[in-house]
């Protein structure tokens, strides 16, 4: 049976705190070991798997409109691009939500470096400053349409890693999702950890992703290779989505580590 594409679960009482919308996204999805991604998740959260598989996401893409949600856009500010590596996780100990589905980000790079410390201190994520450069190929015919090409190298040489690839959509949007689809796309909140190892939540809306078929090449991809996840030697599930209008929340502490 098709899994549910919409929230599961009500909204904060309260007003979300950021709005932005995402453009030109690309999903890329490989199946790792379960253990690989088990020593680098707080003791708490268990990895989500999909009929026992669990799955890490390379996902390229440009923002604009990003603000908080009382504040007009900024010049300079609230458009640029940002690539996440991340993998899915529940907290089986939230009894009032049910081991909730979310999202783990290993990492967030970003070109705007107000954005990455603003968030690091905001949202306890793992932004990282990188020099990234989106370009969408003009259409001047059939085998050059849609294409976007992308590259990311961080400025951190400690923490190198680095993606160069282009991609575009294949077909139009999924009229259904399959079991898989939806279970990797569909989840409305991301969790991370403080200083002090506290677990924390934040919320997300959006509409059901407008997915499309999609398919890439990719040049050089190293962004696992810092978390010592060595990506398997297969082509990655891919899928586009054109845009989406994003809300977010401040995040709430759920509980400590035990």
């Amino acid at each position: 049976m098709l899994q549910t594409l919409t929230r599961q679960w009500e909204l904060p009482k309260r007003r979300p705190f950021m709005r932005m919308t995402w453009h030109d996204l690309l999903f890329m999805h490989w199946p790792v070991d379960v253990v690989s991604l088990r020593k680098l998740m707080p003791e708490r959260l268990e990895v989500d798997t999909f009929e026992g598989q669990a799955w890490i996401a390379v996902v390229p893409f440009h923002m604009s409109g990003v603000a908080p949600v009382w504040s007009p856009n900024l010049p300079g500010m609230s458009a640029f691009p940002e690539l996440n590596v991340r993998t899915y996780v529940r907290d089986p100990l939230d009894k009032n939500n049910s081991g909730k589905p979310g999202v783990w980000f290993f990492s967030l790079d970003a070109t705007n470096p107000v954005a990455v410390r603003g968030a690091r201190w905001l949202f306890n994520l793992n932004y990282v400053d990188a020099k990234i450069r989106v370009k969408k190929r003009s259409a001047e015919n059939d085998s050059q349409a849609d294409w976007v090409d992308y590259s990311s190298r961080r400025r951190n040489p400690k923490l190198q890693a680095e993606l160069v690839m282009s991609y575009r959509p294949v077909g139009g949007l999924l009229e259904q999702q399959s079991d898989l689809e939806a279970w990797m796309t569909s989840r409305y909140c991301m969790y991370s950890s403080d200083r002090r190892g506290r677990i924390l939540r934040g919320e997300i809306d959006h509409q059901p992703w407008p997915l499309q078929k999609a398919e890439c090449n990719i040049g050089r991809n190293t962004m696992t290779d810092w978390l010592g996840v060595k990506l398997p030697d297969l082509s990655p599930m891919v899928h586009f989505s054109r845009s989406i209008d994003v809300l977010a929340w401040s995040m709430d502490r759920i509980d400590q580590v035990l």
